[in-house]
């Protein structure tokens, strides 16, 4: 290690360039200083945008290969440019600072822009730093070090699969690691979903977050206190001009370290209230009573939006589920992603599907399923009736066809509603793709919306009240109030 503190040596390079050194930029070499020396290896380093955070870090690389000649750094970026011109500063570190004049070699071999080897003592393989993009095979390497810098951009993270490449493509690092070597992550989040988040998106399958156990130094350009964190190159006015410049969104997420998405959404999910209890169903003085904790429920919708398409392809069948109490609240107790098997040859994928609705329908002891027939939708009604009928299972098949364009009816169902704060979603829907369908949708846009589709479907029906004759022997009671007759006893002779 070497014997100048990373403050200091930090310092002198500001002083040779007749640069002053600000105070965050003291605060994050400091932190690093710490880190590194206390043997912390997961390291997450988030800071503002134009921040000279990139700058901070390749003093670092500079100085750790003036502590260990021997070191081996890998640079991962979005793209193979951002991570070369990660490299090439560093070079230039390491010619210019005065600590350093010995380690450049005088092999023009070893110094090319894309990775160079110092002057060291080890015999080894890999160069003292290579830049890699995010994509490249680094299967082989070994390092001491890996830095992750702006690993995650619009183009890396603004699909759900793009999302998850990206976190394949780190898990690789593990292997490339020697043992006891360290990883730093350095960057701003460009969604919800990022991989900087402090906590778990339960409904993109997380049960913790993707940096679990990282130590974490966050440097937002504002603090608590409403202060700059550089106030002489963003003071308050050029802060509120690029707030209104940038938007809400991007701001809050690269100037203020907040995992929302850059592109402002029109469904906000944190508008909606979680809740875990499950359905009752229970009779008393004959009559059938639906609850949810406290709640009384009055009144049933539930929406089939139909596809056949193979399982992860194509639009994604969806059937939903909400109550209404008697307070007007609005409760969307499961949203199903239906999937079938393609290659069974002892029932069709249109009967695979009935039969898991008309599962769903009883299990949530729903009086109706509504089924949009536009389209492929036509065929099933008849089928879902035959699968509701063989279940013994009372339940009307209500057909639809929906005239208003997708995004129009998604709007007029979501607003009025989220914006009341009346919608609350079961847990089980937050661990499902509806949230970040919620998250991500923007009318016109060629984000996935199946989910909302069917719950904007349930949001716009009018809650369905059938009446039945007597209940039979092997029927269910109806357990919505003021559904069916009341005898009374009279004295009349008329």
């Amino acid at each position: 290690m070497s014997k100048i503190g990373f403050p200091e040596f930090v310092w002198v390079w500001n002083a040779k360039l007749g640069q002053t050194t600000p105070p965050h930029h003291l605060r994050l070499a400091r932190w690093l200083a710490r880190k590194y020396k206390s043997h912390h290896r997961e390291l997450l380093l988030m800071a503002f945008r134009s921040s000279g955070k990139s700058t901070i870090v390749g003093l670092f690389c500079a100085w750790a290969l003036l502590g260990d000649p021997n070191l081996r750094i890998i640079i991962l970026a979005a793209d193979f440019a951002l991570a070369k011109k990660m490299v090439r500063n560093v070079k230039r570190i390491i010619e210019r600072h005065p600590l350093t004049q010995g380690l450049k070699p005088k092999r023009r071999d070893h110094w090319a822009s894309d990775q160079f080897t110092v002057n060291r003592p080890g015999e080894l393989r890999d160069p003292s730093m290579v830049a890699k993009g995010i994509g490249a095979n680094i299967t082989g390497s070994r390092a001491e070090i890996v830095i992750c810098d702006d690993v995650e951009v619009p183009n890396t993270c603004d699909s759900a699969p793009k999302r998850a490449d990206l976190r394949e493509r780190l898990g690789e690092i593990e292997y490339v690691l020697v043992p006891g070597g360290m990883q730093l992550y350095v960057g701003t989040p460009h969604s919800f979903y990022t991989i900087y988040a402090d906590k778990p998106r339960l409904e993109a399958g997380e049960e913790r977050p993707f940096l679990d156990g990282f130590h974490r130094l966050e440097l937002p350009l504002i603090d608590q206190d409403g202060a700059s964190a550089w106030p002489d190159r963003f003071p308050p006015e050029k802060i509120a001009a690029m707030r209104k410049r940038s938007g809400p969104n991007k701001f809050d997420s690269q100037m203020l370290l907040k995992p929302v998405n850059i592109a402002d959404g029109r469904l906000d999910p944190d508008r909606l209230r979680l809740y875990e209890t499950e359905l009752n169903y229970a009779e008393g003085n004959s009559l059938p009573i639906l609850t949810l904790g406290d709640k009384r429920l009055v009144s049933a919708a539930c929406w089939w939006d139909p596809a056949y398409g193979a399982p992860g392809k194509g639009d994604a069948s969806v059937v939903a589920a909400m109550f209404t109490d008697q307070d007007g609240g609005y409760w969307l107790h499961r949203v199903q992603y239906l999937t079938h098997d393609p290659a069974r040859r002892d029932e069709d994928e249109a009967t695979q599907l009935c039969r898991q609705v008309a599962a769903f329908a009883q299990d949530l002891h729903l009086p109706a399923v509504s089924l949009e027939t536009n389209g492929l939708g036509r065929f099933l009604p008849g089928l879902l009736r035959r699968e509701l009928a063989k279940a013994g299972y009372p339940c009307a098949v209500v057909e639809v066809a929906s005239r208003k364009a997708k995004d129009q009816r998604i709007i007029d169902a979501f607003d009025a509603v989220l914006a009341a704060g009346a919608l609350s979603a079961h847990r089980s829907v937050w661990t499902s793709p509806f949230v970040s369908e919620m998250r991500e949708w923007q009318p016109g846009g060629k984000s996935r919306d199946d989910g909302l589709d069917a719950v904007a479907g349930c949001l716009l029906s009018q809650p369905v009240r059938l009446t039945r004759p007597t209940v039979k022997a092997g029927e269910r009671a109806d357990w919505r109030p003021g559904n069916g007759g009341v005898r009374a006893p009279t004295d009349f002779d008329l």
